[in-house]
């Protein structure tokens, strides 16, 4: 019998626990079980990026349900209805259990020997034959730090190939960027405890209440509270955050840049900028000055439709509050000039002095719970210990760790981001791609393009999932995974605080956790260090966190304090923990010195507008010396616009009962009852000009691809269509709906991040019983559709039915 602390589904937030400023955030432990448990093993919730400690329930050897950590500083008990709901997919019947490799254009059950010889084999025979440069690893932001770090080393010092990034670049490269950018390093500087304190938060967008549900009940306890923050929401749609906010600012898609400018225009003009920190502090002031002078309310009203009054607004709260939080995500990430964006946001801290104090903090926030950790690593296509590329004396730091050659490890340009990756999947010169625990089938942009990629002969596909996805469908060899729950590791949330999460269960049948298949991998391709030993040291999780400790040694994010009996103690605790720090650290930058000294940086820089890098020489003649740098950018308006043939715009975000492409959640009766299906969200004008009707089928078009969406009407901003990404084929293969068949390949110059918020469409009102606008596209989309689940359709039979026809409920959901 279910026992739980709320329905989460009908109460996302639960009750209010109000306090003050001067008070702790108080106490609340949610709770789900379907039985009482024999025991309870520490985890901590990976179905967002918020990073929630909690305790597993297990029975009999499953997982029977999960209960808050009160003790933790990120959570205090509270979860949200992914967290409560999500886990019930580790016993999903669909499960893969044992290796599959394809035989005849079908796939087939393999012992973990004959597939694992055979990728080495591969592996082996493509370096013999096109060196390294032949091989691509595309990662995830669900695997742990030991996982992470084995790869990277796997990749940099054992195969010799830059070709390593993963999902994260499509969520939380340009957070990164931004950071390195203006502070010379990667790492938050503030932490969630700033919220608590704060008089003031702007999310940037960023809809929080949906994103990061246990942070907003955070917030919401401030609201209910004394001394409330104000809130300052920039979002053209009107979300749960935009219902609580002060001032809610509505621009068209892909003009975060000139708003920004605008409120930067209006806290200069107040003339309540901290000139003594400016001067000792940053460098930069002038030029930033001197761009945003042109940028007044009514420039910022033509070029983005905010009003005008309602800026001014904005910028009055801006220019006069004595503490700040801002959070930043995909409406920033996700759109035109990402990093520039990102940056500016960072300038409004750097212009008022609101950093390094209690309070007043930055969170450029991540999109998945371990993506904190690819950068960390160096999974992702940095270096790891955020340490610089372009920096000789960094690479020779990981050249004696590892004990390689300085020129095994690749450095000799930037590393290939994900969509090059890819690129070069195309065109030939990758012939093998491995990918983990991410489905690039339905979360790439032009997905199209990306079937094509998948199923070409010449390339050879490895993935590693826990169940069959619309990517697992194509590869050449699919290993089973064990996921949350079913292993042991650390990860590091937006705040920087990391936890520990442990094994409860048994994964089921031959699958295995991904340390275990990569340093099985790593045995089987012998790969050796310069005196002959093995390359990979560690054999187990704990034993691979301390070869990453030692790798952190004196870079920002410094581990080196830290132990997993210490993560077992009660809570997770925010990094650098060291010598000088032994119980973490809350906020970065108290003193306002910053990590981009030109010996210590973890990059160089590169041109907000272009991409292209600065070089060393460059740096050096100005070296920053410890001080914050503030960059300026113009607007530039986004390279595909509406016209007279694609009228609309279309933006895509996320659901609060998903994550991703609903590979766990989807698999969650109730998360997947309360949100069956995807919709196409219009406004009212937009609705009465096409003769749409709440739940009408919609036919949606693009230049690239058509999906068929249900019409949702209300909340958003005329001109703008909404389409929730999470949808894909697994499930449902009767109609083209995945949100990414219609995005553009294309992305930031300097942190590479796909731009899914902006695309130029058209709509109609769509009857299977009528002809079809373009019904030679239309016919190849619903054939795509079909085929994801045709294929390998005879060794495949435990797939679950369609849920769409399942019953809504009547609570609203956001994206």
């Amino acid at each position: 019998m279910t026992t739980e602390s709320r329905n989460s589904i009908n109460d996302i937030w639960g009750q209010r626990t109000p306090h003050g400023p001067t008070q702790e955030w108080p106490i609340r432990v949610d709770e789900r079980v379907l039985e009482t448990p024999e025991r309870w093993v520490r985890g901590t919730c990976v179905l967002c990026s918020n990073g929630c400690g909690l305790d597993i329930g297990v029975k009999n050897g499953r997982i029977v349900g999960v209960r808050g950590l009160a003790t933790d500083v990120t959570n205090k008990g509270r979860l949200g209805p992914k967290g409560l709901h999500g886990w019930v997919a580790n016993h999903s019947p669909d499960r893969l259990t044992k290796p599959l490799i394809r035989e005849d254009g079908q796939l087939r059950e393999a012992s973990w020997n004959e597939a694992m010889d055979l990728i080495v084999r591969k592996s082996k025979q493509i370096v013999e034959e096109y060196t390294a440069l032949g091989i691509g690893f595309y990662t995830s932001g669900q695997l742990f730090l030991e996982e992470y770090y084995t790869l990277a080393v796997i990749g940099k010092a054992g195969l010799g190939t830059p070709h390593m990034d993963g999902n994260t670049r499509l969520c939380t490269a340009t957070a990164a960027a931004a950071l390195k950018v203006s502070f010379g390093s990667d790492g938050q500087p503030g932490g969630y405890e700033d919220l608590d304190t704060t008089d003031t938060i702007l999310h940037v967008g960023h809809n929080i209440a949906s994103q990061q549900t246990v942070l907003w009940m955070r917030i919401l306890d401030r609201l209910a509270g004394p001394n409330p923050p104000k809130i300052i929401v920039i979002d053209p749609r009107c979300t749960f955050t935009a219902e609580k906010a002060t001032i809610h600012l509505t621009p068209k898609v892909g003009t975060n840049v000139a708003v920004l400018n605008g409120l930067l225009h209006l806290i200069l003009r107040a003339g309540t900028i901290d000139q003594e920190f400016l001067n000792d502090h940053t460098i930069g002031y002038d030029e930033l000055k001197a761009t945003v002078e042109k940028y007044t309310p009514e420039l910022v009203e033509q070029l983005s439709g905010v009003p005008a009054a309602h800026l001014r607004a904005a910028g009055e709260i801006l220019a006069n509050t004595k503490s700040l939080v801002s959070t930043v995500l995909q409406g920033v990430y996700q759109s035109m000039q990402a990093t520039a964006a990102a940056v500016q946001v960072n300038n409004i801290h750097l212009v008022r002095g609101l950093i390094g104090k209690p309070g007043s903090g930055i969170l450029q926030m991540n999109g998945q719970p371990t993506s904190q950790n690819t950068r960390e690593t160096g999974a992702d296509g940095d270096l790891p210990g955020f340490r610089n590329w372009g920096n000789k004396g960094h690479i020779e730091q990981l050249a004696r760790l590892w004990n390689v050659p300085l020129n095994k490890i690749p450095h000799w340009s930037p590393p290939t981001h994900a969509m090059q990756i890819w690129r070069y999947a195309e065109q030939g010169s990758i012939k093998m791609l491995w990918i983990q625990a991410t489905n690039p089938a339905v979360s790439l942009p032009q997905l199209d393009r990306v079937r094509k990629i998948l199923h070409k002969e010449d390339l050879f596909v490895v993935v590693q999932d826990a169940f069959m996805t619309e990517t697992a469908r194509y590869a050449n060899v699919v290993l089973p995974a064990a996921i949350w729950g079913e292993k042991t590791g650390t990860f590091t949330n937006v705040s920087r605080t990391v936890h520990i999460s442990c094994k409860a269960i048994e994964p089921p049948g031959e699958a295995k956790s991904d340390l275990d298949i990569f340093l099985d991998y790593a045995h089987r391709m012998d790969f050796r260090d310069q005196d002959g030993e093995p390359l990979i040291k560690w054999t187990d999780a704990e034993s691979a966190f301390e070869a990453w400790k030692e790798c952190t040694r004196g870079r920002p994010c410094d581990y080196t304090g830290f132990t997993y009996e210490k993560l077992l103690a009660g809570s997770g605790i925010p990094w650098p923990v060291n010598e000088a720090n032994p119980n973490g650290t809350v906020r970065l930058y108290t003193d306002f010195v910053f990590p981009t000294s030109a010996d210590y940086a973890e990059t160089y820089g590169h041109d907000l507008e272009t991409g292209a890098a600065h070089t060393q020489e460059e740096y050096k003649a100005n070296d920053p010396k410890g001080r914050a740098l503030i960059k300026a950018s113009e607007y530039r308006e986004p390279h595909e616009v509406p016209d007279d043939e694609y009228p609309l715009w279309l933006t895509t975000g996320r659901q609060v009962y998903h994550f991703h492409t609903r590979t766990k959640t989807g698999r969650s009766k109730e998360l997947q009852e309360a949100a069956p299906d995807a919709f196409v969200q219009i406004s009212p004008e937009d609705a009465a000009t096409y003769g749409i009707e709440q739940d009408d089928w919609i036919l949606v078009e693009s230049r690239r691809g058509v999906v068929i969406e249900r019409a949702r009407i209300g909340d958003i901003e005329p001109g703008l269509v909404f389409i929730p990404w999470h949808y894909g084929y697994w499930d449902d293969p009767s109609r083209p709906r995945a949100a990414n068949e219609l995005t553009l390949t294309e992305w930031d110059p300097v942190s590479k991040q796909p731009h899914y918020k902006y695309a130029a469409v058209r709509i109609s009102k769509y009857d299977a019983k009528d002809a079809v606008p373009q019904p030679g596209l239309m016919r190849r989309a619903a054939q795509a559709a079909t085929n994801l689940l045709s294929r390998n359709q005879a060794e495949d039979n435990t797939a679950p039915k369609s849920q769409a026809q399942q019953p809504k409920t009547t609570q609203r959901v956001d994206g």
